[in-house]
């Protein structure tokens, strides 16, 4: 008779594999994809490297499902705004905020699940996940000229130029430090301008009206678990 997996053992695989993301995640924020090692994995979720094995075949395969878990739980945050309802500049505007202001706080993490060269396997998922928050943003740059809130535009062209900018602003080599929040405020402020700017506008709410609007997505919590 073929083994058939019970529910309650499905349940307990899946919890591990989540553990074992999420263990991903936390090592990566501390040094970053080329320097994380399973075995780093290993000690941050107590789970033996057999285990580790069992679930992913590879360490590209264990990477790359973590970019995969975590990248989709920041575009669900960025989806959220960019469907809600009022005017397409001003979502416009709240996403940047909101993605600005979750990868200063975690900075390194950010960087390796955005930009930082890794293999083949992780990059194929991650540009995935490139593809989708420039496509987001190409179509309320669209929505904006329907509205003729944005001057007519290749809006394709201006998601791709304006998404590459707000990550090397905030994370890439050349992006300036912010030690305290006052610093982190300002960049972000001269972020959003230079992106609306490119685009044909200009910024209007202060970042303290976006938690208004969209709750807690604002402020990035250690303690989130994407792969939860």
């Amino acid at each position: 008779m073929a083994y058939r997996q019970t529910a309650a053992v499905a349940e307990r695989l899946a919890d591990k594999r989540r553990l074992i993301v999420k263990a991903v995640r936390q090592v990566v924020a501390e040094v970053g994809f080329r320097d994380a090692q399973i075995t780093m994995v290993v000690a941050a979720s107590g789970i033996s490297t057999g285990t580790v094995y069992r679930h992913f075949g590879s360490k590209a395969e264990l990477y790359a499902e973590a970019v995969s878990v975590n990248s989709q739980y920041e575009l669900d945050i960025l989806m959220a705004i960019a469907n809600s309802d009022g005017p397409a500049v001003d979502r416009i505007e709240d996403a940047i905020r909101v993605f600005a202001s979750r990868a200063l706080r975690v900075k390194r993490l950010a960087w390796a699940m955005i930009a930082e060269p890794v293999d083949a396997e992780v990059d194929v998922t991650r540009m995935k996940y490139r593809r989708a928050y420039g496509d987001m943003f190409r179509d309320l740059i669209e929505e904006g000229i329907a509205a003729g809130d944005l001057p007519p535009q290749n809006s394709a062209a201006s998601a791709a130029c304006f998404f590459g900018a707000l990550i090397e602003g905030l994370i890439g080599p050349l992006a300036p430090g912010a030690a305290r929040p006052t610093e982190e405020s300002r960049l972000i402020d001269a972020i959003v301008t230079f992106c609306l700017r490119a685009i044909g506008t200009s910024p209007s709410d202060p970042l303290a009206q976006i938690g208004d609007k969209y709750g807690t997505v604002v402020p990035f919590s250690p303690g989130e678990d994407p792969s939860a």
